[in-house]
């Protein structure tokens, strides 16, 4: 343990807030959200003229790009232009990389496709519609190539390279030690390992990436408004890529989003991307992203492969620490990776005093979409790790895991404490905060619940889990990744400016800037009690302005809405700006009033002299003077009343020549308990209760803070027992829709039990500390935890789906109920395999049905959505059929082959089909027999996609298939037994991908 002198604020006690700040006040912003009155990205008006965009993307997640033919689609009436990767090329320059690499990351795919999802064309036109139209004929001649998206198996030597300039996958490798850990490890009594993997998940806000670009005429740049959490540091990456000065980028934010969690910080790519749209189209451009395009190539948390060790002693002490960590951050190093890694870097020991630590980070590229910031960005890969260890160390050496948390935690007298790789946790009792979760979460009865449930053969565990949260970030923690020569090379880089404007106008009203985009947390509610409070109002007096505008607004680098920087930076530097305007008003009041400054008083929308209290001013009169008469302000003080403050914590130095790295300035703390059942029969997972302890310091709402522990836990539940992107071994994306990304409704999330501590910041100016993403950290391993402890095993694999726990317990799945006719199809390098069987009377005897089949005129008119069917070869068709499912749709071209042809009693049935959006491939068998006067048709087929389709799920493609089969057959037996087709309907797209006809 370590202490170091304070430095900063005098504990925040100067800085103690009046009636307003610490009250759980109702939003401001939700009589205008509950009323529909809310003014998102996608509300707000544009110019005439504003043309509509729709992206094509890359059906393959590794594909050399051949050639693009995109004359058929610039024939089409309303499109006004194509861009392509020769224009981004022209006009702009990749991306800049966060490592020395020579890598090229550009707005869209340029020679080369290296994930589903990745940009290969905008078209521009008069509508949405007719753009997505224009899409599908766009013809683009793709090379397929051998795909890695396992991260391990990225780093072999035969592995293809994404990245030929590279020339591995390996982009980063960096090796610290801190303290004396290989002495440590040498000298322990017993040490405990584990290997665990951190899946790739994401966030789901209910509003998509929006983005409305302009390129002006001259030389005055671009013109955005997006729904972009920035601008921080990727305002300058956007314009470097655009080949303007900073001031030529223009930003700016609507005052609503609905929602981030991290992911619309990746919009960034888009941004540069539609403003060369609006270059080529000579029009502004707007372009609202579908949920498809969100899960499939938006942003994914990294998924992490960590072995960790600890060198402990007999009673639990953990004297070291090893980790090896390999961060897989997909196909581009997209800013500000390799961020994940770094965010958590100084605080690799979480809540313990171990001072030995030796880390080996490794960063991988792999063919999936880019990485970067979701909720808790970092947190939770690190603590899945270090908090399964601690739980491990405790089974393995037979103790309480509660005890070996407890023995290992920093003590409260310690802080401020340096942990040993640089991260300075500013406050806290965490003993005092384990301790309240203990008791009011009623371990002791959860214990008992646990004995009993044992005592009947049921399976119940409790898990624990001690997290640091941190916030505030500082802006050069990224630069670690880095060696201290390139460091020292590059210049250094720390701090994290805050900016908060406040301004009072002739009237007396009041009206507040910020640097943060909030995306519902409730920012401007807590703003207003802040400056009424300085102030002497109500927060009903005082104007909240989120929008933000790089043009005319105060910003820096830091600005933005990321790592919980709001209560502790924003809420703190607008408090500082508030004093300052006080500070004014109060010299003009003490002018009036004929009294020292000092004694001035602002109190219930009056201001007046302690002293003297009978004599109250009319706030608006003593504001209105700075306005209404200038020339009798006290003498030197300028007219006008408006403070603009720039903070930043001194904290925040830039990584030292050992790279030691306070990577943030506030650290909170978390304490969860989770008791949980698990269904031996089902495999579902039912959390009994959940506790989670937080100290974030000052809290400033206590209605948003509990809102957002809410927030945090429901995705930390998400991602511990449903969500996670699945790809398959060529890069395919199987998680495109919600039938197959689970999320968690209020069905399934339990109310948290939330305790609160508060010991204040001292380095924060209200001393405050952020809580918005500690229990995506901590929820996921916590629950983890106890499902460990409940099936007695070592090794689990987020999320804990019931099938995985079946596995767990042994417990195979049933043999299928009969043996199927055809045998299955190999799926197309990863992607789906379906399998499908049934049978349906029809109204027709087993000869006409035939003939139907054997008839390309007949058949033709019982596929719908095919416009045209040929005979090449005896029994061999090609076909030209658009389908679609779901949000996907494209045209393709499709062989079909009947083969075993046994009439009128059955043939074989195969076909495969090739897209712009993937390949697919199918086989079966069709059996004809008869039935009364018609046939009975049994059907059994097995059909694999690849590409874009295949990211609609599989619980979506299986599903459809089973009923879009069954009217595919009806309408054969229709147009066999001589009636009319049925109209075409539009899940036929679903029967062509069940047949494999055409997917």
């Amino acid at each position: 343990m370590s202490s170091v002198p304070v430095e900063g604020f005098a504990a925040a006690a100067d800085a103690a807030p009046g009636g307003y700040v610490g009250k759980a006040l109702p939003r401001v912003e939700d009589a205008a959200l509950l009323t529909g009155r809310g003014s998102y990205a996608d509300d707000i008006g544009v110019k005439p003229g504003t043309l509509h965009a729709a992206i094509l993307r890359s059906p393959h997640g590794h594909a050399e790009i051949v050639a693009i033919d995109s004359s058929a689609a610039l024939a089409l009436p309303g499109v006004r232009a194509v861009l392509t990767g020769a224009d981004v090329a022209a006009w702009s320059t990749p991306f800049a990389v966060g490592v020395k690499q020579p890598m090229e990351h550009w707005s869209m795919a340029i020679e080369r496709a290296r994930y589903v999802g990745e940009p290969v064309a905008v078209v521009m036109a008069e509508s949405c519609y007719i753009a997505e139209d224009a899409l599908e004929l766009i013809k683009v001649e793709y090379r397929q190539l051998q795909a890695v998206v396992d991260p391990e198996a990225a780093l072999e030597l035969s592995a293809p390279v994404l990245h030929a300039a590279v020339g591995t996958n390996l982009v980063n490798e960096r090796h610290f030690s801190y303290g004396e850990p290989a002495a440590a490890f040498a000298d322990a009594a017993r040490t405990v390992s584990i290997k665990v993997h951190y899946p790739r998940n994401s966030c789901t806000p209910i509003e998509c990436f929006a983005v409305v670009a302009e390129y002006l005429s001259g030389d005055e740049g671009y013109d955005v408004m997006s729904n972009f959490q920035g601008p921080f540091a990727l305002q300058p990456v956007m314009a470097r890529s655009l080949k303007v000065g900073g001031t030529r980028l223009r930003l700016r934010a609507p005052r609503d989003s609905g929602g981030s969690f991290g992911t619309k910080q990746a919009v960034s790519t888009y941004i540069v991307l539609l403003c060369l749209a609006s270059r080529k189209a000579g029009a502004p451009v707007k372009w609202i992203e579908d949920r498809l395009e969100h899960l499939q190539a938006s942003v994914a948390s990294t998924n992490r492969v960590t072995t960790i060790e600890a060198a402990v002693t007999p009673e639990g002490e953990v004297t070291a620490l090893r980790y090896h960590q390999i961060d897989d951050c997909g196909a581009y190093l997209r800013a500000p990776e390799p961020a994940t890694f770094y965010r958590m870097h100084g605080m690799l020991t979480g809540a313990y005093k171990v001072q030995n630590l030796e880390v080996h980070n490794k960063v991988v590229l792999t063919n999936k979409t880019p990485s970067g910031l979701v909720r808790g960005f970092g947190g939770p890969q690190v603590y899945f790790a270090l908090e399964r260890l601690m739980q491990r160390i405790a089974v393995e050496l037979g103790l309480d895991p509660l005890d070996v948390i407890s023995r290992n935690m920093i003590g409260a007298d310690a802080f401020p404490y340096r942990a040993p790789a640089g991260s300075l946790y500013d406050s806290g009792n965490y003993q005092l905060s384990l301790a309240m979760a203990v008791e009011r979460g009623g371990l002791e009865e959860l214990k008992a619940r646990r004995d009993q449930a044992r005592g009947e053969g049921r399976l119940y565990g409790i898990g624990y889990a001690a997290v640091v949260e941190p916030s505030i970030s500082n802006m050069g923690y990224i630069t670690t990744a880095l060696t201290p020569a390139e460091r020292a090379k590059a210049g250094p880089k720390n701090g994290a400016n805050t900016s908060a404007t406040v301004a009072v106008d002739a009237l007396g009203s009041v009206s507040v800037m910020i640097d943060s985009v909030p995306q519902g947390q409730g920012h401007r509610t807590v703003v207003a009690q802040v400056v009424a409070d300085v102030l002497g109002l109500e927060p009903s007096d005082v104007l909240v302005n989120a929008e933000l505008d790089t043009q005319k607004d105060g910003w820096s680098i830091a600005a933005g809405n990321y790592s919980s920087r709001f209560a502790g930076a924003v809420a703190g530097t607008v408090h500082l700006t508030a004093i300052q305007v006080r500070a004014k008003l109060a010299h003009i009041a003490a002018s009036i009033l004929n009294v020292p400054p000092a004694d001035i008083v602002f109190e219930g929308r009056k201001v007046f002299s302690r002293a003297y209290p009978g004599t109250k001013l009319p706030f608006h009169r003593v504001a209105g003077a700075a306005h209404w008469s200038p020339a009798s302000l006290p003498e030197g003080m300028a007219p006008g009343i408006r403070e603009t403050v720039f903070w930043t914590p001194v904290q925040l130095q830039a990584p030292d020549d050992n790279d030691v790295i306070n990577s943030s300035a506030a650290y909170g703390f978390v304490f969860d308990i989770c008791a949980v059942e698990v269904d031996k029969v089902t495999g579902q997972v039912r959390i009994d209760r959940y506790v989670t302890s937080h100290d974030a310091g000052r809290i400033l709402n206590p209605a948003l803070a509990d809102g957002q522990i809410r927030g945090a836990f429901a995705q930390g539940l998400g991602a511990a027992l449903m969500e996670h992107f699945d790809y398959g071994s060529d890069g395919s994306f199987k998680s495109g829709t919600f039938a197959d990304y689970l999320v968690p409704t209020a069905c399934e999330v339990p109310e948290p039990v939330i305790v609160h501590i508060e010991t204040l910041s001292p380095f924060t100016p209200l001393g405050a500390k952020g809580l918005g993403e500690g229990n995506n950290m901590s929820t996921p391993v916590c629950i983890a935890n106890a499902v460990a402890d409940a099936l007695g095993v070592a090794d689990l694999r987020l999320p804990l789906t019931p099938s995985k726990i079946h596995a767990l317990l042994g417990a195979g799945d049933p043999p299928p109920s009969k043996p199927r006719a055809a045998a299955p199809v190999k799926a197309p390098q990863g992607g789906h395999a379906l399998s499908m069987s049934g049978s349906v009377e029809l109204p027709a005897t087993p000869e006409q049905v035939y003939a139907v089949l054997l008839d390309p005129d007949a058949l033709v008119k019982v596929i719908p959505g095919c416009h045209a069917l040929e005979k090449v070869g005896e029994n061999h068709y090609r076909a030209d059929v658009t389908i679609g499912i779901g949000l996907v749709k494209a045209r393709y071209a499709a062989e079909i082959r009947l083969s075993d042809l046994d009439p009128p009693h059955g043939l074989a049935l195969g076909g495969k089909g090739v897209s712009s959006l993937g390949a697919a491939e199918g086989a079966g068998r069709i059996q004809l027999q008869p039935a009364g006067s018609g046939t009975l048709l049994s059907y059994d087929y097995s059909a694999a996609v690849s590409g874009k389709v295949a990211a609609v799920g599989g619980r979506m493609l299986e599903g459809a298939a089973k009923i879009v089969l069954r009217q595919l057959f009806e309408q054969l037996g229709r147009q066999a037994g001589g009636g009319v087709a049925a109209p075409k309907r539009s899940l036929w797209q679903r029967i062509l991908h069940a047949l494999g006809v055409s997917k």
